[in-house]
């Protein structure tokens, strides 16, 4: 089953601050601030929401179609991809920018504070997604992550228009969407992803209410941190999911992005959404143990018992036959 991604492919630079930023911001000075903070440790990563996804999809012996923009560095990083299982033939290469970059500060807190550049993401709206599934074979489901907000739209109205099921995760681009652009992204989609602060930000943005939301989406998958997972439908009760705890937090970037390859892999295995959600936070929470975003390996027998010690020996037992390949 083909599954393309498409989105951001970026360069992180994560920095910690041993500090909090609570306790740097005055709130009566909140419309003029000037900081700065004094991290004590770099580290400088491969990242990007579609490229984040597309590796895990990769790990777990997919071989997912990555649709996006990168600049004329991304020879090593192309290469890296491809030795970890994904297609990158449908990526568009800059001959004049660089690939974007996304610099990002965590607390002791975790919480975080990040710019985005978006460098060659700029040409992703030349990017033919009926062109491509006619070079690849056509999707069984498309990602469209957070990426130039014209070929978000663009790979949107394409993939529903062609039929192919659509998974909408806007994520960071809310913010720069007007109404209209939300309410396209969003509207006929198969799956919706958002983490809490983007659920909230989504409705202000449509104008819709949950109920408004749900009625225009299959199935809107909410990400809540240690509190686990929302999937939420139309008619039925939301089902809770529990993350599968640590205690061995190193760094929360990319966690969400691991998440959406463990669902959408197991969407792609045809599993209840329950079982695809908890795939999908083991896979968080082994990043959570990593520092970068694509860092992580998998390995079956890791996967099984995480998902054995959370959600019990019955529901690891349904999980080893289609992990059993993963090392």
């Amino acid at each position: 089953m083909r599954i393309a991604v498409t989105g951001s492919i970026a360069t992180d630079h994560l920095m910690v601050f041993p500090g909090r930023f609570a306790e740097q911001l005055i709130k009566e000075q909140l419309e003029r601030v000037s900081l700065s903070f004094l991290a004590d440790r770099l580290e400088v990563r491969r990242g990007g929401v579609a490229a984040n996804i597309s590796f895990g999809l990769g790990l777990l012996g997919f071989d997912p179609v990555l649709v996006g923009a990168a600049g004329l560095d991304f020879a090593e990083y192309d290469s890296w991809l491809r030795a970890h299982g994904v297609d990158t033939s449908a990526v568009r290469v800059s001959d004049t920018l660089h690939t974007a970059r996304f610099v990002c500060t965590t607390d002791q807190d975790q919480n975080q504070i990040a710019t985005f550049y978006a460098g060659a993401m700029a040409e992703a709206p030349r990017i033919d997604l009926a062109e491509i599934a006619g070079l690849t074979g056509g999707p069984a489901l498309v990602l469209v992550g957070a990426d130039d907000p014209d070929a978000m739209l663009r790979h949107t109205a394409t993939a529903h228009r062609l039929g192919f099921p659509v998974a909408a995760d806007p994520s960071q681009q809310l913010a720069r969407i007007d109404r209209d652009q939300a309410r396209q992204l969003v509207d006929g989609a198969r799956w919706l992803f958002t983490n809490e602060y983007e659920a909230a930000l989504l409705i202000e943005r449509t104008g819709w209410a949950k109920e408004d939301l749900l009625d225009r989406v299959g199935t809107w998958i909410t990400t809540l941190g240690e509190a686990g997972v929302s999937l939420a439908s139309s008619g039925a009760p939301d089902l809770r999911v529990p993350a599968v705890p640590t205690e061995r937090i190193i760094d929360p970037t990319g966690a969400g992005d691991a998440f959406r390859s463990g669902f959408l892999a197991g969407t792609a295995w045809e599993w209840p959404q329950e079982q695809a959600a908890r795939l999908g936070c083991a896979m968080a929470t082994t990043v959570l143990e990593s520092v970068g975003t694509q860092e992580y390996k998998l390995t079956s027998s890791d996967l099984v018992a995480r998902i054995d010690q959370t959600y019990g020996s019955d529901a690891a037992q349904s999980f080893e036959p289609q992990l059993a390949h993963v090392s």
